[in-house]
């Protein structure tokens, strides 16, 4: 299955041109799986996204493919063993994308939960998953594995496993399931307002934002997949807000401070609430935090000082000796969780995380839910489009998600090659065939290849930047300064695959480098505390 180039002006044509049974709107990971699960159910399905793939919540997450340990201690059994069965189907049809990795939960004297209470907890856990997978390792065993880790009382740790994904490489591999069989997608289109007919939505205003053009689409129904912007396109039909976006952010260490193999999960000392400390992409990740977001949901989500103090206060609690500061610290991210607001005055980590389907109309919207369970809530909105489309057969069918990816002819190494079919799915020979033997090789510092750039540039719709790296490549989370020093070569694949002159290079680089610094950056440091009497 040969993929070429999206060529916008023809796409923009059929966008124009044709009816849609469904149009899907919102490019994350609920809107690629409606997409997946709609098209491969024969569906005339076409995805917009306002923004870029994943530009959202999906390419901004922890980067956990789990259950929620939290969520049976807040009596959420349902939603835990659904995440927990979608892990082991992510993990069984996307190796190399989505990996088992443990986690740790170190016990200490007289603090609650202990190793009992804990290893009960496990027993449910696993029991749901359908995978025996936990252990108690006491103080001596755990600080072989975990050195320098805060020992005070400490009388050992219990083990389990979940998983870790490149949440936007997931979002575009679904993507790419969906339009094999026949989605249409683009990105940089805007849903600017719904079309309606005796009272039921039939159809949207479509805005290209690149190329300034505009589009009447009609379609059986519309699917509002926004996430935390949901309310936008409902608030007008339901009369009421129900989306309580709330803020996480994550802090990167440079490589070598603090590495560690596996994940570490304990309760901040300044709330209980629980973070963890893992390993990602070669570097050690620690987050996240849990707030109201208030900002305008049009501007990327950013750490704030206060979050990123927080979040240092937290890893140095753990790890004493390594007195990490933020001169460690290599990059951030913040993303905006969808949660559906309980009513009440609830703090932000009590709120369930269970998704939320409404029909309005003829605008089924979808929000709420896990990165994890995106086929589950895909088949949701499914059936409830059944009242529109009423040949639609919304069962669940348990077919994979993602086509099996057959023997590839390379000299890669097992490891390696497992890497780019979890990134590329049944793409991988198309895209070992089209790259240069001297690109074949990684970055420096990271383990991303020249060549993936160059396949991203070319078939993966990218129209700026940051959408290469920081979405389609991860370059932008894992090097100083987003990968600037990088640049010349970057320069180079830009200018071939997308046509960029000198002069939209550097418009493009000046863009990136604010956008970096304002949202991916580290936070202003607060002005030094002064000294009475100085």
């Amino acid at each position: 299955m040969t993929r070429e180039m999206l060529n916008r002006d023809a796409a923009w044509g059929r966008v124009t041109q044709e009816k849609w049974d469904i149009v899907v709107i919102g490019g994350g990971i609920t809107g690629a799986g409606v997409a997946r699960e709609a098209a491969r159910r024969g569906l005339k399905t076409l995805l917009v996204e306002q923004r870029d793939y994943a530009w959202g919540t999906s390419s901004r997450s922890s980067k956990m493919v789990h259950g929620g340990l939290r969520y049976i201690a807040q009596g959420d059994i349902r939603l835990t063993w659904h995440s927990l069965t979608e892990r082991e189907r992510l993990l069984n049809e996307a190796p190399g994308l989505v990996s088992r990795m443990g986690y740790w939960f170190a016990h200490y004297q007289r603090v609650f939960p202990g190793r009992f209470i804990f290893g009960i907890l496990l027993m449910v856990y696993d029991l749901l998953a359908g995978h025996r997978d936990h252990r108690f390792l006491r103080k001596p065993e755990f600080l072989k594995r975990m050195p320098g880790y805060r020992d005070s009382g400490l009388t050992g740790a219990s083990r389990y496993t979940d998983a870790l994904v490149d949440d936007s490489r997931l979002v575009m591999r679904v993507i790419d399931e969906a339009q094999a069989d026949g989605t249409l997608a683009m990105n940089y289109v805007k849903a600017e307002s719904l079309i309606m007919d005796n009272g039921r939505v039939t159809g949207v205003n479509l805005l290209d934002v690149n190329g300034n053009r505009k589009a009447v689409v009609h379609a059986d129904v519309v699917v509002n997949a926004t996430g935390a912007w949901a309310d936008r396109l409902r608030e007008k039909l339901a009369g009421e807000k129900k989306v309580r976006p709330q803020r996480g952010s994550h802090v990167v260490l440079a490589p070598g401070r603090l590495p560690v193999s596996e994940a570490v999960i304990f309760m901040h000392a300044d709330d209980k609430r629980p973070l963890f400390i893992y390993p990602w992409e070669g570097r050690t990740i620690v987050g996240t935090t849990d707030l109201d977001h208030r900002d305008d949901l049009d501007n990327e989500a950013t750490i704030s000082a206060a979050e990123f103090d927080y979040i240092l206060r937290g890893v140095n609690s753990q790890f004493p000796g390594e007195k990490i500061t933020r001169d460690d610290v290599i990059a951030t991210w913040s993303g905006v969780r969808p949660i559906v607001a309980s009513g009440g005055a609830v703090n932000p980590s009590a709120e369930r995380r269970d998704h939320i389907v409404w029909d309005n109309s003829g605008l089924v919207t979808v929000t709420g839910g896990k990165l994890t369970t995106f086929r589950l809530i895909a088949l949701d909105v499914l059936k409830a489009a059944r009242h529109y489309i009423p040949t639609l057969d919304a069962s669940d069918t348990k077919a994979p998600v993602f086509r099996a990816v057959g023997p590839v002819a390379t000299q890669y190494s097992a490891a390696d090659l497992q890497r780019l079919k979890g990134r590329f799915g049944f793409h991988t020979d198309q895209f070992l065939a089209e790259a240069k033997p001297d690109e074949l090789v990684p970055m420096p510092g990271v383990e991303t290849l020249w060549a993936e750039l160059r396949w991203a540039a070319r078939h993966e719709q990218v129209q700026h930047l940051d959408d290469l790296l920081l979405r389609r490549t991860r370059l932008g989370l894992l090097l100083p300064k987003g990968g600037e020093a990088l640049f010349a070569g970057i320069r180079a694949i830009c200018q071939s695959e997308l046509g960029w002159d000198d002069e939209r290079w550097e418009r493009e680089a000046q863009r990136y480098r604010e956008l970096w610094l304002r949202h991916y950056g580290l936070p202003d440091a607060p002005a030094p505390a002064r000294v009475a009497n100085a």
